[in-house]
């Protein structure tokens, strides 16, 4: 998203109740509230294009411009969306200041790949952090290559970025790695079966 700008150009809502919003939905756009920092809410709209494509990195701050009135920098604080067609009916954007410490969960993304016949099960997907609002990671990235079974990662194995303040239990489990439980089940089977095998009385010679 380096070449995307948050820069969004939004418009007073004069309209309100479900059929303008409907009807703004249905112009290509997004209603959405401003708030925060003891200002009074600004009803707005927002293109929705535009807006969709910034909502793809999570925690996004927007730098909203409204004819007549100075910028201001939000973070996306809640998406609400239809449950069927998975659009976006609304957005509640708080004020957020250049240099001010937000708290936000960061989606924790795993790379690399276990040990051999083992797997990465992951607990906890995010991680919340207290970190600038115009510096807030796309995500925290958890390397588990050649991690063997039993080898667990909690809260306090991550490198935060510069500026970032870990706001979880330090001890907080955030991946597992184990054996599959379907490969776990095969090897007790042969186990009991070998096992069975070696107990099992001699046949007595004719």
């Amino acid at each position: 998203m380096a070449d995307e700008s948050n820069k969004v150009v939004a418009e007073v809502r004069e309209s309100f109740g479900k059929g303008a919003a409907r009807k703004i939905r249905a112009a290509g756009k997004i209603p959405a509230v401003i708030y925060g920092h003891g200002t009074e809410p600004v009803h707005i709209t927002v293109p929705a294009h535009q807006v969709g494509l910034l909502l793809r990195k999570a925690n996004a701050v927007l730098d909203i411009e409204i004819a007549g009135s100075k910028n201001q920098l939000t973070l996306v604080k809640d998406v609400q969306k239809d449950p069927v067609l998975q659009i976006i009916e609304h957005l509640d954007l708080i004020i957020v200041r250049s240099g001010e410490k937000v708290s936000v969960e960061v989606p924790v993304h795993v790379v690399g790949e276990t040990f051999p016949g083992t797997i990465a099960v992951l607990d906890v997907n995010t991680l919340r952090l207290e970190v600038e609002a115009t510096h807030i990671p796309e995500n925290i990235v958890l390397d588990v290559t050649d991690a063997v079974e039993g080898t667990q990662f909690h809260a306090k194995d991550f490198t935060l970025p510069k500026g970032a303040v870990l706001a979880e239990d330090e001890d907080l489990l955030i991946l597992n790695v184990m054996i599959p439980a379907a490969a776990r089940g095969e090897e007790e089977e042969t186990a009991e079966a070998a096992e069975g095998a070696e107990e099992a009385p001699a046949e007595d010679a004719e």
